[in-house]
């Protein structure tokens, strides 16, 4: 019989979870699977970080409307298989929830519900909470899942760091700021003025 977690304190944070056991959480704070561990998603982001969500995901719609690729945005299961581990569902270790990503390959969001791989493009947007997750960990884990364009964004400094997936490791491209345009190297038509996005 399934036993339901209703209670984050009921979780023993130094443990290695799957996919399958954070289906069994039924607690109200949002939390991320990392390599089977537990991390705490930070509380509802501010203000600030919501419009520049907005104002990305504004661009995204425009640019993808009536195109194959798709947009979607937090919360939004992403589950990201280990390659050197099974690639059961149930034996999944990795469940993060992007700001915003663009999914291309509609068989990785088949049942409606999750995407299982990784998407083409992934966004963050940084909140000081969770600035080291998304710097250490959610880069590492990008670029082995195989994510060819990551997005990094910091809303204090309004500027957007862009990397590359090329030989299977990141490629850092010049930061870009206000006065600039942004244009992506996975869909190169896809371009924006910064200034609409922090505005």
């Amino acid at each position: 019989m399934e036993h339901f977690v209703t209670d984050i304190n009921d979780l023993d944070f130094t443990k290695t979870y799957t996919y399958r056991d954070y289906l069994l959480w039924k607690f109200k704070e949002r939390v991320e699977l990392i390599k089977g561990k537990i991390f705490r998603m930070s509380p509802a982001p501010s203000i600030n970080h919501q419009e520049i969500s907005r104002n990305i995901n504004r661009i995204l719609d425009h640019y993808f409307f009536g195109k194959s690729c798709k947009v979607f945005y937090a919360p939004l299961d992403v589950l990201l298989p280990d390659k050197k581990r099974s690639s059961e569902e149930n034996e999944i270790f990795t469940v993060v929830q992007p700001d915003l990503c663009v999914i291309c390959d509609p068989e990785k969001i088949a049942d409606g519900k999750k995407c299982i791989g990784a998407p083409d493009l992934v966004i963050e947007i940084l909140s000081p909470g969770n600035s080291k997750k998304e710097m250490d960990y959610k880069f590492d884990l990008y670029q082995e899942a195989g994510v060819q364009e990551y997005w990094l964004v910091y809303p204090e400094e309004r500027s957007i760091n862009i990397f590359v997936l090329k030989d299977g490791e990141y490629i850092g491209l010049k930061p870009i700021s206000e006065g600039q345009i942004l244009t992506s190297s996975l869909f190169p038509e896809l371009r924006a003025d910064v200034d609409t996005i922090f505005v």
